[in-house]
């Protein structure tokens, strides 16, 4: 007799149906096809089950969120309850700006950084607001320190959803103007928006997110942002990206190759830093050159996961105090007041004491009036215009010491000018964008012919030009008045200072890469929300330890179980309607042979 077994779970677990008996059992025939869309449905679960985890577990099915443009060019979505936001308040020496960030849940993998990114309005604007002057000049009046802070907070907190305020971090950040400061009043300044802030706004604000950033940390924050949009933290393999090898540090692992990061320069109105990634071993050539190094190297781990070292980095970072472009400025200005009034002396001469016998100062456009004031002291000045003049009357401020920006030698680690790139922020790219409009690759050739072009323009013309708005929507007044000094400031602090070569082709100015903001404020969220991602990833642990009925093995395997259960009660079924079958037509063929009998019995009776 043909029969069909039917199997899902051991081999001793089976079931027989005779096909002979389907014509002659109509339940017997329900019941058989029952298994047979039992069977089916199981076949569809296995099939779907393997293209649900296949299609997890590609490899090729990454995505590179980092140069997402089309999605960062987007309106943030507020009605999505998942995104988180962030807020990060840029104090700086010439003025104060709020930058508002969001990001999704984190994915879940250890080795991704949190997708943060800069939050736009409805009409896909960049949520940033910008005022002035800087929080520093609040030092003799320290509590209206948050009255000051008033207008970036309500901006930020008219963007972000309601209900989400209690869990977005506020950070108010500091930077050269507040170091410019005494320690007691800065100390006065972060006490008043500790205390008022939080009466006001319902942001998750501790005491611990308001201080003064040292020079170091700045760098670090600025390299952090650059590298995160260009996407160098993710280090997948791709053959066409420039690579390193970096010394790790233990003599049990060898060197590893991963993406090469850039380096970053940032000139802001009172500093000046630079920041690159050290890949090579570092060798000192003294005791001291190596107690020096450790304050201008740091090394930190940016994945949420200590024991990982996959985004361990050594980064060398250097600030120089006084060399932005406002301070460069004043520190010039203070010289030639006590320069020219000491020549006066001597020579018994008037220059620069009145209008009609002003000071020639190379470094302002030509015909351009203006006046410094020390104690009391007045010195008038008149634009000359020349650009080359006024390189090499900026030099001097420098401070070269051994070839090097350090009047105490300090140790700066070497850059391979030929494996190496670097992008330029801030005031790199304000000298190249604002009025010469040449921003982005850096050519020397190029930028000091527009400068020297721009120094040599009449006062009166670059008015006119900027009353017709054919500079940059930024450019105002005061960068029409001191763009000249600080394109030079910016050419010889790249390549007097510095010592880059005046062919050097891999330097970009930028302000915004892929339409992402890469101001430092960027890599400071991105380092102090470093281990959010835990919560996430302990949260996944928690629900791998816990089965839960949400999860889709769980559920695939409970209904697996199910079936293959109701699977051997029917079988088990089955067989007993079958042996019921057997006996009845035994006791009908019993009741036949009694019956045969009981006739063949009554027939021999006389």
């Amino acid at each position: 007799m043909a029969r069909i077994t039917l199997s899902c779970l051991p081999a001793s677990w089976y079931c027989s149906v005779s096909l002979l008996s389907l014509g002659c059992a109509p339940r017997q025939r329900l019941l058989f096809l029952l298994l047979l869309f039992i069977t089916s449905a199981l076949l569809l679960l296995g099939t779907y089950q393997r293209q649900l985890w296949g299609s997890q577990q590609r490899p090729g099915a990454r995505v590179n969120k980092y140069l997402s443009i089309a999605e960062s060019m987007e309106a943030t979505d507020v009605l999505n309850a998942a995104l988180n936001y962030g807020i990060v308040v840029d104090c700086g020496s010439s003025g104060s700006r709020v930058f508002v960030y969001y990001w999704p849940p984190h994915n879940g993998n250890p080795h991704t950084l949190l997708d943060i990114r800069q939050m736009r309005d409805h009409d896909r604007r960049p949520v940033v607001k910008k005022i002035k002057p800087g929080i520093s000049t609040l030092a003799n009046m320290p509590t209206q320190a948050s009255d000051y802070l008033q207008p970036l907070l309500s901006f930020a907190a008219a963007h972000i959803p309601k209900a989400k305020h209690k869990e977005t971090p506020l950070y108010i950040l500091c930077t050269a103007g507040m170091r410019l400061l005494s320690d007691s009043q800065q100390a006065a300044i972060l006490e008043d928006l500790v205390t008022d802030v939080p009466l006001d706004f319902d942001f998750l604000f501790s005491p611990s997110h308001a201080e003064v950033i040292s020079g170091k940390q700045e760098g670090v924050y600025a390299w952090i942002g650059i590298n995160f949009v260009l996407g160098r933290f993710d280090h997948a393999d791709d053959e066409e990206d420039a690579t390193v090898e970096v010394e790790t540090g233990s003599e049990n692992q060898p060197a590893i190759s991963r993406r090469r990061t850039v380096g970053i320069m940032d000139m802001g109105g009172a500093s000046l830093q630079i920041a690159y990634e050290v890949p090579g071993a570092i060798t000192f050539s003294s005791p001291q050159e190596e107690e020096a190094g450790k304050g201008v190297l740091a090394e930190f781990n940016l994945g949420c996961d200590v024991e990982r070292t996959q985004h361990v980095y050594r980064v060398y970072v250097t600030t120089f105090l006084g060399f932005g472009g406002n301070m460069a400025r004043q520190r010039y200005e203070d010289q030639l007041v006590n320069s020219t009034l000491t020549k006066n002396r001597f020579l018994s001469t008037q220059t620069g004491l009145s209008m009609d016998k002003p000071y020639l100062d190379p470094c302002l456009p030509v015909g351009m009036s203006d006046t410094v004031i020390r104690d009391n002291r007045t010195l008038y000045l008149r634009g000359q215009g020349d650009w080359t003049r006024c390189q090499e009357a900026v030099r001097p401020f420098l401070g070269l010491h051994n070839g090097t920006m350090s009047t105490r030698g300090v140790y700066q680690a070497p850059i391979n000018f030929s494996n190496s790139e670097f992008y330029g922020f801030s005031e790199f790219y304000y000298c190249m964008e604002d009025v010469l409009r040449i921003g982005g690759q850096y050519k020397s050739e190029k930028y000091s012919q527009a400068a020297k072009d721009y120094c040599a323009t009449k006062w009166s013309t670059l008015k006119q030009r900027l009353d017709s708005q054919l500079f940059s929507q930024q450019a105002d007044i005061s960068r029409l008045k001191y763009q000249c000094f600080k394109s030079a400031w910016m050419y010889e602090v790249l390549h007097s200072g510095f010592r880059f070569p005046v062919d050097y082709p891999s330097l970009k100015t930028a302000q915004l890469v892929f339409d992402k903001e890469v101001q430092w404020t960027l890599g400071a969220i991105l380092f102090k929300t470093r281990f959010l991602p835990l919560r996430d990833l302990q949260q996944e642990t928690l629900r791998q330890n816990h089965p839960s009925w949400l999860r889709p093995s769980f559920v695939y395997n409970h209904h697996l179980f199910s079936l293959c259960i109701l699977v051997v009660v029917l079988a088990i079924l089955l067989y007993i309607l079958r042996l019921r079958r057997i006996h009845q037509r035994e006791l009908r063929q019993a009741e036949v042979l009694d019956l045969l009998w009981a006739e063949e019995g009554e027939a021999l009776l006389p």
